[in-house]
Parts: C-alpha cells; sequence; structure tokens
C-alpha cells in the first residue's frame, strides 16, 4: 500500500478505460494524506460470491436522451467481463438509465442533472427550468474516475431508489477492476444536489443570506454551477438504498467532495437508507436549505464523518457511523467558525437514534461550534481510542440564550445520550470550558456519562442499549422522527435496518448482504 500526497494522484491511471473528467462542489477538508493502493494489493479482495462470472451485455441500451449512451467496449475485473456505457455529459431530456445484467454505467467528467434553473422557480431570474428527471433503476452500478462527480442542478431531479435487496450503486473504476483494499478511497468525486433553498455565507459578499441573491457554488466546476435561493419547499428528487463509494477526489488545493453532499436543498427532497464507504473526505456534508435524512450510514470517513453549514436545518434519524482504526476526524462537525455565525437562517440540526464509533485518537467526536443550533437524542458516543473526548463546544454564541430575532433556538441540547468515553467534555475556542460543556449536557434529560456500551458486531445495540431509560420522545423536534422508539443507538436487533442493501468494510461488516465493498454484487 502506498501513501501519496494528495498533488500527486491528479492524473488518471488506465487512460484508455476511463476519462479524467471535469470536476465538483467541494469543502476544505482536514483528511491529511490519501491512501490508495498499488495496483496489486495484499492480501487480494474477495470477490463477491457468484454462481457464475459476468458476461458482459451485448450492448447499450437506447435512452430518451439524444445524445444516447456511448459504448466503450468491456471491462474485465474479479467478477468477470462487463459492458461498459458512458453517459452523456449533460442529461438534457429526463432519461431512465435501466439495469441489464452485464452492464456498468461510466460517468465521462462532470455530469449534469439537467441545466441551472437559477435560485427562483420561475422565469424572472432570466433562466427557465429544464425539468429534467434522471430515473436509476435498482442495481444499477455506475462508477467513475478522478474528478468526474454527479450534480443534480436547480430545477431538476433525480429518482434513484433501489431497494433492500437490491441497492444503486455509485463507485470507482478501481473498484471495477478490482484493485481495492481496506483503505483505498477519494477515487472519483462523488454525488451532488443542488437545490434552490436558502443558504448563508453568499458568493456575492453584498447579497442578503436566506435570499433569492445569496447563492453558493459548487466549486471547481468546468461551467459554473450554483445552490441557492428562497424556495424551502423546493424538490432535487430521492435518492434511497443507494451506496456511495470510494469518492472524495481532490479537485483543487484543499477542495473534494464527500459521497453525497446537498447544496440548498429543500423539503420536497426525500433521503433515506444511505451508505457512503471511504469517502476521502466527510461522509455526508450539507450546506444550507433543508435535509431529512434517516438510516444512514457513514463508513471509515477520512475527515468529519457528518459535517453540517451554512444555516442548514436538517433532521437525521437512525445515523449509523464507524471510522476506520486511526483514520478520521471528528464524528460531527457542526458550523465554522468565520466571522459570519450570526447570517440566518441559523444552521439548526437534530440527530435522533444514532450509533457514533471514534477510532482515531483525535481532538474530540463531537465539535458544535458557529453558533450553530444543534440537538443530540437519543444515541451513544463511543471512543475505542481512550484518547479522545466526546463533546467540545466552541464560541459564545453558540452557548449563548435562545434569541428570535437572531433565529436561535438556545445552547446545544442532549437528551438521554450516553457517553463512553475516557474524557466526556474538553475546552473549546472562543472562552467555552469543559465545565460550561458540561453543564449543557447536565442541562438535558436521561443523560449518562459513566456508561459501558454494550455494541455487538460492531454496530448493533446490546442490552444496555435496548434497555436504556429514560428514553427521549423527539416528535416534538419534528414529525419527521420515527414514534414509539424505546432504545437509544442506531440499529436494534430487533430491526436491524442495515440488512439486505449494504456492503462490508474495513469499518462495518453487516454480514454479506452485498458482500465486499471492495468487490462488485452480481445480481
Amino acid at each position: 500500500m502506498t501513501t501519496l500526497s494528495r498533488s500527486l494522484i491528479l492524473g488518471c491511471s488506465l487512460v484508455a478505460l476511463s476519462a479524467c473528467g471535469a470536476d465538483e462542489i467541494v469543502s476544505p477538508g482536514t483528511g491529511g494524506n490519501v491512501i490508495i493502493n498499488n495496483p496489486t494489493p495484499t492480501p487480494t479482495p474477495t470477490p463477491t460470491p457468484t454462481n457464475s462470472q459476468v458476461t458482459p451485455a451485448g450492448g447499450c441500451p437506447t435512452i430518451a436522451d439524444p445524445q444516447g449512451l456511448t459504448d466503450e467496449g468491456t471491462i474485465t475485473g474479479p467478477e468477470g467481463e462487463w459492458r461498459v456505457c458512458a453517459t452523456p455529459e449533460r442529461f438534457n431530456v429526463s432519461t431512465t438509465l435501466v439495469r441489464i445484467p452485464g452492464l456498468l454505467y461510466r460517468l465521462p467528467g462532470q455530469v449534469s442533472v439537467g441545466t441551472d434553473g437559477g435560485p427562483t422557480p420561475d422565469a424572472s431570474d432570466g433562466l427557465t427550468d429544464t425539468n429534467v428527471e434522471l430515473t436509476i433503476e435498482p442495481g444499477v452500478i455506475l462508477y467513475s474516475s478522478g474528478s468526474s462527480f454527479l450534480n443534480v442542478t436547480r430545477g431538476n431531479s433525480i429518482n434513484a431508489n433501489g431497494t433492500p435487496s437490491m441497492p444503486i450503486i455509485f463507485t470507482s473504476l478501481d473498484n471495477v477492476v478490482g484493485f481495492n483494499g481496506a483503505n483505498s478511497s477519494g477515487q472519483w468525486g462523488g454525488v451532488v444536489l443542488s437545490g434552490r433553498a436558502p443558504v448563508t455565507d453568499c458568493f456575492e459578499p453584498l447579497a442578503a443570506p436566506g435570499t433569492i441573491d445569496c447563492e453558493r457554488k459548487v466549486e471547481g466546476a468546468a461551467q459554473d454551477n450554483f445552490f441557492g435561493g428562497a424556495t424551502n419547499d423546493d424538490s432535487s428528487g430521492s435518492m434511497s438504498y443507494v451506496q456511495i463509494r470510494y469518492s472524495g477526489f481532490v479537485l483543487s488545493g484543499d477542495s473534494e467532495l464527500q459521497s453525497l453532499t446537498t447544496g440548498g436543498t429543500g423539503t420536497g427532497t426525500s433521503l433515506h437508507h444511505i451508505q457512503s464507504v471511504n469517502s476521502s473526505d466527510d461522509g455526508v456534508e450539507f450546506f444550507g436549505g433543508f435535509v431529512d435524512i434517516s438510516h444512514l450510514i457513514v463508513a471509515g470517513a477520512e475527515d468529519d464523518s457528518l459535517d453540517t453549514d451554512t444555516g442548514v436545518k436538517a433532521n437525521m434519524n437512525f445515523v449509523l457511523s464507524a471510522q476506520r482504526d486511526g483514520i478520521g476526524d471528528a464524528t460531527i462537525e457542526a458550523d465554522s467558525n468565520n466571522g459570519l455565525e450570526d447570517q440566518t437562517p441559523r444552521q439548526n440540526t437534530q440527530i435522533v437514534n444514532f450509533t457514533f464509533i471514534q477510532r482515531k485518537s483525535d481532538d474530540q467526536v463531537v465539535r458544535i461550534r458557529g453558533g450553530a443550533d444543534y440537538g443530540l437524542h437519543n444515541g451513544v458516543i463511543i471512543d475505542e481510542t481512550g484518547n479522545t473526548p466526546c463533546i467540545r463546544i466552541d464560541l459564545d454564541e453558540t452557548v449563548r440564550a435562545a434569541n428570535a430575532g437572531l433565529d436561535d433556538v438556545g445552547p446545544p441540547s442532549f437528551n438521554s445520550v450516553a457517553l463512553d468515553c475516557a474524557t466526556n467534555f474538553r475546552d473549546g475556542s472562543g472562552g467555552v470550558t469543559a465545565a460550561q460543556a458540561e453543564a449543557i449536557f447536565d442541562a438535558g434529560t436521561g443523560n449518562n456519562k459513566a456508561y459501558t456500551n454494550t455494541i455487538t458486531g460492531g454496530y448493533l445495540n446490546g442490552a444496555n442499549e435496548d434497555g436504556y431509560t429514560p428514553i427521549f420522545d423527539p416528535t416534538g423536534l419534528s414529525s419527521f422522527f420515527a414514534v414509539g422508539v424505546t432504545y437509544i443507538g442506531a440499529v436494534t436487533s430487533g430491526d436491524d435496518w442495515t440488512q439486505g442493501w449494504t456492503c462490508d468494510s474495513a469499518a462495518i461488516t453487516f454480514g454479506n448482504n452485498t458482500g465486499a465493498c471492495s468487490a462488485l454484487p452480481v445480481f
């Protein structure tokens, strides 16, 4: 295994099979070096068991988009030989990518769904919506390499809904040809959803936050792509039962994508049963807008597992995060200390029923800063290193009293949260002490600062999690949250929602549902 500086991996290997395509949305990460694998890893990844090797489809299907698919011949990997069909760089009409045995779709660069319709849903901004929907059938596998990524632009949507037995998989060229091992990452861009709900930290410094004038840029893209607006109920479509593997290619400087990035998405967007695997940056990052996501797995991210910023209003239900040994940053990074803390809308993120497993000695597991409003409820935080404090809070703006005029609901809230860390709290920046953070934690109900976890199999609740009392009722926070849950943690053995659609990695194994993440399933 070879460790290279990020600046050395911007070229494309296997040029005959891949295109060094376009580009991204990004956040500056702190993931350090990207760990990649030599062409012959040791040990060799074990392919998904199948009754027979894959045989290539006879050709590429006809799609509605007049640009069509490009038949690029075949590619061979551990599972056999596949037909490769490259998508257009822009879908200009609503299109369905159908599942055909022995066929893979390749993203040949920055692939856009539709043309950006601007910050308003009508033509008042001089742009007209193209109303393109990209539908991806269950069991479809798409791959890419380098700076290539998929961007669903404003006024357009994605319909990528797999099933519990046949997920949709976004992955890398190296995954297809069998080069990947436990620590492979950063091999392509990721999936970006760009909407027109309100954002802060505007690209134009004089724009008013939260208005149609406040947009943010999908950085590094070959053509300028923006997100943001003032349409709360905007929809970027739906994604469910989806794996996003080995993403986070470095686009420029410290800018790279995550597995899943949302920018200004609205309440009409539906996200559930998403698995991020070995992102070289954050597992997921949500910039502004509204995000309701449930049944989220972040496995082996090299920066933060869950990053939220620029005024997002996010509800997350049933969230499982686990690092690889010695790799990663914090599990949660909430907002930034950048002098724009009092712009509105203010971030307000609530996470209910979660399991966070920290495996790298670092500054903290959870970092809440930048004046963000934040709540953690019915969950367990586990530091397996014995060296990483559970909770850090930064800045007076983050801990001050509620103020409706500032869109501020007050200090972070913790209810029915169990801490299994050698050190529970640490001093933050801006004068917020460990003692203040502890007092905020103690102000909640049902919290436990001396907890011993009984997680089994690396992710499943044990007796202590399933029998925890009292349980916080989250329905007062939002109707989005599940009713009648009687346990803390993300996954109980009585409802193991990870089964069927997930893959196994060095961070978490679920029982060979679609096989190892380093191999492709054959449906």
